[in-house]
């Protein structure tokens, strides 16, 4: 049974019909698809055709996540895995992938299936076989992990929690907009699955780096990210260069795990889209 829902099935039908270069961006926990508006926009301005796909059963706003927060519960890594994967066969050009945080673990494992032209992972969650776990990401995560009945639930973030994982290198008048326009419940599945990756063989937090068809793949990381820090993002990306693809890193100064939303997003968008625009 299908779980695209009718805005999805037509941004699939207008990247078909334009037959332009599709790029699909692939957005994280606690935050919903329009949070990748403004990129759309860059995107589309240089000639791609942007999809902006929801997890399944994400709601449209914000203020309809904060108001039904038990649509989010029970998602995880795999189904939603599944969920872009079928976009994406639809689609009649191979994709380029744009990913952050959990959003970025899912590109990965997309481009590992062999579904993108190209890969940028931004902050992303980690996979088995990445094995640092800074104190910051340990934190960052609490608030979740820290009950095990978490796993089966929808868990929004105070603003001293989001101002800690996402919203630490901006003010604290930007965070407080950033949380209100962007901070959304999220379900507790994939950082249960995440945690328990290295002890679970049959995870669903795994990639296959060495796929040849996974393509070029860039891994961006925030220096100041106390959700994804630059040992996770590092690890992730010495297992990758095991494919023999295109392996790329790079550390965007001064910047937490809200970099593809806050302030200077644009930077990142453009960062991105360089390395986008020099394979598809």
């Amino acid at each position: 049974m299908t779980t695209i829902i009718d805005h999805e099935a037509e941004q699939v039908r207008r990247a078909n019909a334009t037959e332009r270069q599709p790029v699909v961006f692939v957005h994280g926990l606690w935050l919903l698809p329009s949070s990748w508006d403004r990129w759309a926009m860059v995107f589309e301005e240089a000639g791609y055709t942007a999809l902006t796909p929801g997890w399944p059963d994400d709601p449209e706003t914000v203020n309809e996540a904060k108001m039904k927060p038990e649509a989010f519960a029970h998602k995880t890594i795999g189904q939603v895995v599944d969920h872009f994967d079928e976009i994406i066969q639809g689609l009649e050009r191979k994709p380029a992938l744009i990913g952050h945080s959990f959003g970025g673990l899912l590109a990965q494992i997309l481009a590992g299936r062999g579904r993108a032209a190209a890969t940028v992972a931004i902050d992303p969650a980690p996979f088995r076989g990445v094995l640092p776990l800074p104190l910051s990401s340990l934190k960052s995560a609490w608030p979740v992990i820290g009950n095990p009945a978490n796993r089966n639930r929808a868990i929004p973030l105070t603003f001293d929690q989001f101002r800690f994982a996402f919203a630490n290198a901006v003010s604290e008048e930007e965070a407080k907009q950033l949380y209100a326009t962007f901070a959304v419940p999220a379900s507790g599945v994939p950082l249960f699955q995440a945690a328990a990756a290295n002890l679970n063989p049959w995870t669903e937090a795994k990639v296959d780096t060495e796929n040849p068809a996974r393509g070029p793949l860039l891994i961006i990381s925030g220096e100041m990210d106390n959700t994804v820090p630059w040992a996770i993002a590092d690890a992730s990306f010495k297992l990758q260069q095991r494919n023999k693809a295109v392996t790329e890193i790079v550390k965007i100064p001064n910047r937490g795990h809200a970099l593809t939303i806050d302030s200077g997003w644009r930077e990142v968008a453009n960062t991105a889209l360089a390395f986008v625009k020099r394979f598809v």
